[in-house]
């Protein structure tokens, strides 16, 4: 017979259970991922924000916040990581901390939400080449057409969008300023319905979306993504390119195998380590520069030149497909054989005794005369000898002079064999004989 307060502690311990099993589920059913979007937009951060939204999305995520503070960056890059936005069926957010200039602005316009710090700034997404100047038309055109998509996709007024893109835009109808690239502030943002609110950090804005007691979850770059973040910045490529090629050059200068070529190759290595792993190049575009390498070590065996040709060409179309933008591989490529030819030039010039690998294309004996050779002996001893034409000469032949065939010829008459000659001048090889009686 079970007593009262002992099947009271019994449900009580009972009701505790569960208590304890079902909190930790509660507190853990909405998961927050916050991921920072910094520094420039390129190729290299694409593939950061994928993989984030990835992990996001397997771990069932109520949300996804976007840290952005980014100067802008590359339109290719933008595009890309606005795919990857409309792609996942997470709800993202951009958080402007504190600034999304230029491609930045037109990634925050992708996502669902848009929160500002105080000192946020978006806007100024004029874009321009890689030389630092205005795009042509054509190019505008489409970027203005991405802003206004990027607008009308979040219910919000493309015009103020297009007009962070073009001076032009009239925006008379707002108290913005006009005639200048808009850049909104968070107070100008919120009143033109271009931000969902202001908050002063992260925590403030967990709060305002309700997820104060969500399970944050940071997702930072690794160490390796952070690498080819690097290793694909636009300034850098170009400065890879060229530390590969001077290192090789100079390698075929050194005896051995030394510093100059392994720099030369691990900065080919890296170049399309960062590649691969930025999403910029695949496996066939390695594999062709394997193939490319595999021909120029053929042409030292094979003679020709052909295989060496169609190697170089391989290794160069593997560098110029590597990239996002071939007109951008091609300027970096160009200036690291300029480099290249420069170096060349100067180890030529300055070290020019000191070739290795070269030596087996390149000539570098001589026969100088101070090593002893000399083209022709002159036979000053002969002059006013006499001697026997052995032929007729017309105006050259052969003459004996103490039994010696000697090549002659004359003043420029015609002398019959058997007749006597005298040497009357002698320049070089060349023996000059008159008749005589």
């Amino acid at each position: 017979m079970i007593r009262k307060g002992t099947l009271f502690f019994l449900m009580f311990a009972i009701v505790f259970s569960f208590a304890s099993i079902f909190q930790p589920v509660k507190a853990a059913e909405e998961v927050v991922y916050i991921v920072p979007l910094e520094k420039e937009v390129e190729r290299g951060l694409a593939a950061f924000l994928e993989r984030s939204i990835e992990e996001a999305e397997e771990a069932d995520a109520d949300a996804i916040i976007f840290d952005i503070n980014t100067p802008g960056g590359a339109v290719t890059a933008a595009t890309e990581i606005s795919e990857i936005f409309n792609k996942t069926e997470l709800e993202t957010i951009a958080f402007v901390n504190p600034d999304a200039i230029s491609a930045g602005a037109y990634i925050a316009l992708n996502a669902d939400e848009i929160y500002m710090t105080q000192s946020g700034k978006m806007g100024a997404a004029s874009i321009i080449d890689s030389a630092g100047n205005e795009a042509d038309n054509k190019a505008q055109s489409y970027w203005l057409s991405a802003m206004e998509t990027a607008a009308e996709s979040s219910n919000r007024d493309p015009k103020i969008a297009m007009a962070m893109a073009d001076e032009t835009i009239d925006l008379s109808e707002y108290d913005l300023p006009q005639r200048q690239l808009l850049t909104l502030t968070a107070t100008k943002a919120y009143e033109v319905g271009y931000s969902e609110g202001t908050v002063a950090n992260l925590d403030a804005l967990l709060d305002q979306l309700g997820y104060t007691d969500a399970e944050v979850r940071t997702i930072e770059p690794t160490f390796l993504e952070n690498l080819a973040r690097f290793i694909t910045h636009p300034v850098v490529v170009p400065i890879l390119l060229s530390i590969a090629g001077l290192g090789l050059v100079v390698e075929l200068y050194s005896p051995g195998f030394g510093v100059p070529g392994i720099m030369g190759i691990s900065s080919l290595l890296l170049f399309f380590y960062g590649h691969l792993v930025a999403g910029l190049a695949g496996f066939e575009v390695v594999f062709l520069f394997l193939i490319g390498v595999a021909l120029i070590i053929a042409e030292f065996y094979i003679p020709g030149g052909i295989v060496g040709i169609i190697g170089l060409i391989a290794v160069l179309a593997s560098i110029l497909l590597a990239g996002s933008s071939i007109v951008f591989m091609g300027i970096a490529l160009s200036i690291a054989l300029l480099v290249a030819v420069i170096g060349m030039v100067i180890m030529v010039k300055f070290l020019g005794k000191n070739l290795h690998l070269l030596k087996k294309f390149i000539l570098s004996d001589s026969t100088s005369t101070e090593s002893g050779y000399v083209s022709n002996v002159n036979r000053l001893e002969l002059i006013g000898k006499i001697g026997v034409t052995r032929t007729p000469l017309r105006p050259s032949g052969t003459i004996v002079i103490d039994d010696e065939p000697i090549d002659a010829v004359t003043e420029g008459g015609y002398i019959d064999r058997q007749k006597n000659v005298k040497v009357v001048k002698v320049e070089g090889s060349r023996i000059v004989v008159r008749e005589v009686d």
